[in-house]
């Protein structure tokens, strides 16, 4: 018994001892907790303006020595997950940038509201008045297609304010232009001209479209937003419409066409003019134009020997006999919301009604130039 009693005792002994170190352990890590981020943002306002072609370093700096995960996000995307994140916008707007830093232990998080302007080509002494630069010239079909005013050398004579013209064929046509500066929107002003040969009775009106050089590479390849003119609310006024123009077997026919509502009709061929109608540098059996079209009911052909075309109150290229002065504070979005525009770099028009005069064939837009108002006064 006695013999049984020390190894019992010893037993015991033992248990008590481990029991002891367990709790021991346990106090110990319960003196060295998880700390929660304190984190010091290097930039610490959280409202930031900057411009395209600027690049600015945020950084959060470890304040306690915490262990935790660091995460850069602008809206959904993770662009960065270290404690560093160098913003270079791609575009002007507005941006969302969050950082938060997390543990078991809880979490810290900064928000940053980023507005980044357009980058503003200044004027200079050299700066020219007229568009100097022509990125696109895509025309509908029509007479004057494929010979002048209707090919690329009409649409090259339209720069530098040499006075030349250049027709945009049936609905649809456009041509690109580009100024060597910014065009600045100067507040209740007008802010450039559009040149056309439109006569005290007939107008052909051409949409304008505005836009600014958004990612600073001097490419008209940012958002196009519409100037809103008098015909804008009106019943017929069809946005976001599309004409597709069907090659013809030969030069000698008509070009078919099918608009976007499922209509047919024809750019129809003339005595005045045998020359191909279907531009002969686009070899693509058919090809899609899409736009804004005006109706056609400011046309008047009860007297088919006198065709008359009322020009509309404003807002629109070749409109107006002298040229159509046109303010950007009247660009609208893709949804017809007006948008504040800085400045605009490029500037694009585009005959706006679908409509066959008959021996006068089909109405299209002329342009003859393009200036900066503020550089011709």
């Amino acid at each position: 018994m006695k013999q049984f009693n020390f190894f019992k005792s010893k037993y015991a002994a033992l248990v008590l001892g481990c029991a002891a170190l367990f709790f021991s352990c346990s106090k110990d890590n319960n003196d060295d907790p998880i700390l929660a981020p304190e984190v010091g943002m290097t930039v610490d306002t959280q409202a930031v303006e900057m411009t395209m072609g600027e690049t600015l370093n945020f950084e959060a700096i470890n304040l306690n020595d915490a262990v935790y995960s660091s995460a850069w996000t602008i809206g959904d995307s993770l662009v960065s997950s270290v404690g560093t994140y160098e913003f270079m916008p791609e575009t002007s707007g507005e941006y969302e940038l969050t950082y938060r830093a997390s543990n078991d232990a809880g979490e810290f998080v900064f928000d940053y509201n980023i507005s980044v302007a357009a980058l503003i080509r200044p004027t200079t002494p050299d700066s020219k008045a007229y568009v100097t630069d022509l990125f696109e010239f895509l025309p509908a079909p029509g007479q004057f297609i494929n010979k002048s005013p209707g090919n690329l050398e009409s649409a090259e004579g339209v720069l530098n304010g040499k006075n030349g013209l250049v027709s945009l064929g049936a609905w649809g046509g456009s041509i690109t232009l580009g100024f060597d500066h910014t065009v600045l929107n100067s507040e209740n002003e007008k802010d450039f001209i559009v040149y056309g040969n439109a006569l005290p009775t007939f107008s052909e009106p051409g949409i304008i479209w505005v836009m600014q050089d958004e990612n600073a590479n001097g490419l008209a390849d940012d958002t196009w937003y519409e100037i809103k003119g008098s015909g804008h609310d009106l019943e017929d006024t069809k946005r976001n419409y599309s004409v597709t123009y069907f090659k013809p077997a030969t030069a000698d026919d008509d070009v078919a066409w099918e608009d976007s509502e499922g209509n047919t009709g024809a750019v129809v061929k003339n005595m005045f003019h045998s020359q191909a109608y279907y531009p002969e540098w686009i070899t693509a059996e058919s090809y899609t134009l899409t736009g804004t079209m005006l109706p056609d009911t400011n046309i008047d052909m009860s007297n088919p020997s006198w065709i008359t075309s009322a020009a509309y109150d404003y807002g629109y290229g070749d409109n107006t006999t002298g040229g159509d002065e046109i303010d950007i504070a009247d660009a609208i979005d893709a949804e017809g919301n007006s948008v504040s525009l800085q400045g605009i770099d490029f500037i694009k028009i585009q005959t706006g009604v679908q409509a066959d005069m008959g021996w006068l064939g089909e109405l299209s837009t002329e342009v003859s130039g393009i200036a900066d108002l503020s550089l011709l006064n």
